[in-house]
């Protein structure tokens, strides 16, 4: 059984940028889900190794609070031996497994994972039922519509396999492996999985303001809506898109009030071991869409440490 969502729109898994003190920062403004960034099954089964060593638990490699719940965490790579193993290790700590079949990163899809398994039918059922049998929580799933455009409608396949198998939701992000960011989502292939599904369908890809979540919804027909891009930098988008799902209107937010939020997000990343250079890109982030953002950017960009950071940050003279 899925938990209880406190809203439609989730906040996305990005490497790099969905790190506890964003997704707390975007559970706050409303998300209705956050999800960690993309973990690897054998780094999750190594540090395992190494952290039992010392009587610590995996939350020390992937960290996050409890504010944050319902969380989702989100694994990579097709060993089965290993899949299993990972599950099971972070079953008790997490209220969703989610199994990542859309990442376009050569790095990724190289190693047959990611968006590269949607070619698989057969190792990608034999996922879906190793997951399944191996933990009790539940289980989603993230895709792209397929490799290259030719072979753009392998969504429909897997969609059914994973019901087949039991997988509680599925995020669709209407790209191909091979379009990466580029181009549009075609909103119109969420629509025709949501038509051939009976469980819930997840939509992802070019919400940036509410007013696309709520085409999305509308056009589509899918149960939930996903951002990621669109969320970076900017976490008041969720706020936005539950105000405007229920009256029609928002709040718009300054440039001040980014410059806050990203102070708020510093408060927040003394928490956790966040690298300096996330942190750097985070603010550079927060920035954008700002008058006089470019210069500000260039000053963030070679900072050196926290302090400079804040120092730069609060000397800028944005309104």
């Amino acid at each position: 059984m899925l938990p209880n969502f406190s809203s439609k729109a989730f906040l996305a898994p990005m490497a790099g940028v969905s790190d506890p003190a964003l997704r707390l920062q975007c559970k706050k403004m409303g998300a209705g889900l956050v999800v960690t960034e993309f973990t690897s099954i054998h780094s999750i089964i190594a540090k395992e190794n190494q952290l039992k060593e010392n009587k610590k638990t995996i939350q020390e490699f992937i960290e996050f609070s409890e504010d944050e719940r319902p969380l989702s965490v989100q694994l990579f790579g097709s060993d089965i031996t290993s899949l299993e193993k990972a599950a099971k290790i972070v079953e008790p700590f997490f209220d969703i497994i989610d199994y990542n079949m859309g990442c376009p990163a050569p790095h990724i899809t190289q190693q047959m994972a990611g968006g590269a398994l949607l070619q698989e039918v057969n190792l990608t059922r034999e996922i879906f039922r190793t997951l399944k049998n191996a933990v009790k929580k539940p289980v989603t799933l993230k895709i792209r519509s397929g490799v290259t455009n030719a072979s753009k409608y392998l969504f429909k396949e897997i969609g059914q396999i994973a019901e087949d198998e039991g997988i509680s939701m599925i995020t669709l992000h209407p790209r191909t492996v091979s379009q990466g960011y580029s181009g549009h989502s075609d909103w119109e292939m969420i629509k025709e999985l949501k038509e051939i599904s009976n469980i819930p369908i997840v939509g992802n890809g070019d919400i940036v303001t509410p007013e696309d979540a709520k085409n999305m919804l509308d056009e589509t027909g899918c149960d939930y809506v996903m951002i990621g891009r669109g969320a970076m930098g900017n976490p008041f988008l969720f706020e936005q898109i539950n105000d405007y799902l229920k009256t029609g209107s928002y709040k718009e937010y300054t440039s001040r009030d980014r410059l806050d939020s990203f102070f708020d997000y510093l408060d927040l990343t003394k928490n956790y071991k966040i690298k300096f250079a996330n942190i750097k890109g985070q603010a550079i982030r927060f920035t954008k869409g700002m008058v006089g953002g470019k210069k500000l950017r260039e000053k963030i960009s070679i900072s050196k440490n926290l302090d400079e950071l804040k120092e730069i940050m609060s000397h800028s003279n944005l309104e």
